[in-house]
């Protein structure tokens, strides 16, 4: 099943990609309209859509808002992949290194990205949301509380993160426009290999980053049971999972967003997101 959000509204996006049905309105309002609202309800929006065939919508995926556009709660995990905790010259986390992204900060899959200044950096991300929420998941469960897949980017301001000593993430990767992900949620049962997937971006055509989630330190399923063994997570919540190596920040010379930019980031045979960089208006 793919989950996708247009103006706001609850959809689903037909099998072969090119078309899209309201959520609330096939289903004569026993669904909700809100998107956020379906994810509570996330087993009867299944059983829905294994059963509803009339996609009478073209889709466009421009048009799409983020799968997920009133998260109650955006995590971001740093240092999740080897390849990333190498190239920064850290040690190897022993928990999952969690900073929140606040909602305030997400953007549609292909909204413009606002610089902020001259240290404005890409992070390529599998990005997973909850469905049924709750308290000490754990790995074992963890897939059975997930909406769905995505890519997206944790834009980060490397000016303010590190602009104080230790460093704070939190502000430093939640400006206007810093969480774009999308186009659509894939749920986990048509994911061949949940653990393995590949995730990518390139800036004007040029890849930057590679690597599968079987790089990851702490998988997906085992932060959730991290996450949820301390705060309580609920329907919508958005987890930005790490980023691989290949980051701007580390590049020699150093290579930072620039107006004009396109920054584009895939999962391969899930979907592909692209960002235009542009300048704040005066």
């Amino acid at each position: 099943m793919r989950f996708a959000v247009l103006n706001g509204r609850a959809h689903l996006v037909s099998p072969d990609g090119r078309s899209l049905v309201d959520v609330n309105a096939a289903s004569n309002g026993a669904l909700p309209a809100a998107a956020n609202s379906c994810f509570a309800e996330w087993n009867a929006l299944r059983e829905f859509a294994s059963s509803n065939t009339h996609f009478d919508i073209p889709l466009d995926e421009r048009q799409l808002d983020a799968p997920s556009p009133d998260a109650r709660q955006v995590f971001g995990i740093g240092l999740n992949y080897r390849s990333h905790a190498e190239e920064s010259s850290m040690d190897i986390p022993t928990s999952p290194l969690t900073f929140p992204k606040f909602p305030s900060s997400i953007t549609s899959p292909h909204g413009d990205v606002v610089l902020s200044g001259p240290l404005v950096d890409f992070e390529a991300e599998v990005v997973a949301v909850i469905s049924a929420g709750g308290r000490n998941i754990t790995e074992a469960n963890a897939w059975n509380h997930v909406a769905g897949i995505c890519p997206g980017q944790d834009i980060s301001d490397r000016g303010l993160q590190f602009a104080s000593n230790p460093p704070q993430f939190g502000l430093g990767k939640s400006r206007e426009t810093f969480s774009p992900f999308g186009p659509w949620l894939v749920s986990p049962d048509e994911l061949a290999n949940k653990d393995a997937l590949v995730v990518s971006c390139a800036l004007n055509g040029e890849e930057m980053q590679r690597a599968s989630t079987d790089d990851l330190i702490f998988s997906i399923p085992a932060t959730i049971e991290y996450l949820s063994s301390i705060v309580e997570l609920y329907p919508g919540d958005v987890i930005f999972t790490g980023t691989p190596g290949g980051i701007g920040a580390t590049r020699k010379p150093p290579r930072f967003l620039a107006s004009g930019d396109v920054l584009t980031t895939t999962i391969d045979g899930i979907a592909t997101i692209t960002n235009r960089i542009v300048a704040r208006a005066s």
